[in-house]
């Protein structure tokens, strides 16, 4: 297949428009195909992401017994009575997620069940949820012993259990929770800093008992019966949106309102940033069922530079895109903390740093983030993405100052398809 590249031009002018077609939320839609399973009776999805990732979600749902209909706005998941072993692999494609919360699940069904992936989700940690599940009484085999896939489940009964993780994600907590929920009595995980949440929150909303005790653990009872089927209308994916936050922030004079998004507290961490940093930033919430949703509103202002190192689990995927913003903002920028990076879809601490330096800005790199010195007029560079699509989309971005060629582009596929489609809109 030929690489995919996309070369930016520099805006020449401001822009003020309202974004209504960004991508549906990928995480939210990772978890509907699977939440789906849960239930005894047909679940209810409108606006499902429809990239490679969360179709692949979807395709493993049929896999495993569900019947799946797509009637295009809407989606019809009805589950099997039992789900049954697959009679082949299960291909999670680019998605940590998709290979780390179906572990979780897949660990206390009974049957045998391959999980696998591209060359880069092969090549990404996955002892961090196989450990604790193979500790309460899962059998999961890989490549280095189990920290790479293909990764083999022979799933069955699992014990109760207590975590502390000493991760603070919500894949991994994401994947003790699915996993906990099929256990024998009521288990206990917990984390230093609240993850993004998810996972509890669409599970309580299907009938399920997952809380937060005083001391900080969380408590997740067993479910006795199937869960409440879903009917829900994904939200659009905030982690997305803000790669055009960014180009509003950035480009002088310059506004965007993003639609719908869901408004979760651990999801716009980011613009939260954003704000500190100078830009202008309003908040609209609409409704609050599954998730809270409404509209944000980012303006142009003067940028200053920002430490940031706490709530990192809550925008570690947002951090290459404020790379940029930090990048031209005054005065120099520190990010800490943030190691997960070094372990998302490429090592992003490196990709961030070694690609600005192209564009001219000066960093210092630190095994847990960056220093970036600020004050930088962006110069037009060749950029190789990695197979990573954040570091693709923030490099687009940035090409809004400087024009800017992104190699190895196919990747924005798997979160965001209309990416280029939207990024075009500006510029009329």
């Amino acid at each position: 297949m030929k690489e995919k590249n996309i070369e930016v031009k520099k805006l020449i002018k401001p822009f003020d428009v309202v974004i209504d077609n960004i991508a549906s939320d990928k995480s939210i839609s990772h978890r509907c195909a699977m939440f789906s399973l849960l239930s005894d009776k047909p679940s209810t999805i409108r606006n499902y992401l429809r990239g490679e990732d969360t179709m692949d979600s979807l395709k493993i749902a049929a896999m495993l017994g569900a019947s799946v209909e797509d009637f295009g706005e809407t989606i019809i998941i009805t589950p099997p009575s039992k789900l049954s072993e697959p009679s082949d692999i299960l291909d999670c494609g680019n998605a940590g997620t998709g290979m780390r919360l179906y572990a979780g699940l897949l660990a206390g069904i009974e049957g045998s069940f391959v999980l696998t992936g591209d060359k880069y989700l092969r090549s990404r940690p996955m002892k961090r949820v196989a450990d604790p599940l193979r500790a309460i009484g899962a059998s999961i085999d890989g490549r280095e012993d189990g920290n790479k896939a293909p990764l083999h489940i022979r799933g069955g009964k699992l014990k109760s259990f207590k975590y502390h993780s000493p991760i603070d994600s919500a894949q991994v907590k994401s994947a003790l929770i699915l996993a906990g929920i099929q256990s024998d009595e009521v288990s206990y995980y917990k984390e230093n800093l609240l993850s993004r949440d998810h996972t509890e929150r669409m599970l309580n909303g299907m009938g399920a008992c997952i809380k937060k005790t005083n001391d900080g653990w969380i408590a997740i009872n067993p479910i006795e019966k199937p869960l409440k089927p879903l009917n829900i209308t994904v939200p659009t994916d905030p982690s997305s949106a803000f790669f055009f936050a960014v180009a509003a922030a950035i480009v002088p004079n310059s506004k965007v309102t993003l639609k719908n998004l869901t408004l979760n507290p651990t999801r716009i961490e980011a613009y939260k940033i954003l704000e500190k940093m100078g830009a202008k930033v309003t908040y609209i919430q609409k409704e609050d069922l599954y998730e809270p949703i409404g509209d944000i509103v980012v303006e142009h202002d003067t940028l200053k530079g920002v430490e940031v190192s706490q709530n990192i689990a809550w925008l570690i995927d947002e951090l290459p895109a404020l790379s940029i913003a930090m990048s031209i903002a005054s005065g120099p920028s520190v990010v800490k903390n943030a190691k997960e990076l070094r372990v998302k879809e490429s090592d992003r601490i490196s990709a961030v740093v070694n690609s600005l330096a192209l564009c001219g800005v000066k960093y210092t790199e630190h095994e847990d983030g960056y220093t970036i010195q600020g004050n930088s007029t962006l110069n037009k560079a060749s950029i190789n993405s990695h197979g990573d699509h954040r570091i693709a989309m923030s490099f687009a971005i940035a090409g809004l100052l400087c024009d800017m060629d992104v190699q190895d582009t196919q990747c924005i596929e798997t979160s965001f398809p209309n990416f280029t489609e939207i990024l075009e809109s500006l510029k009329n």
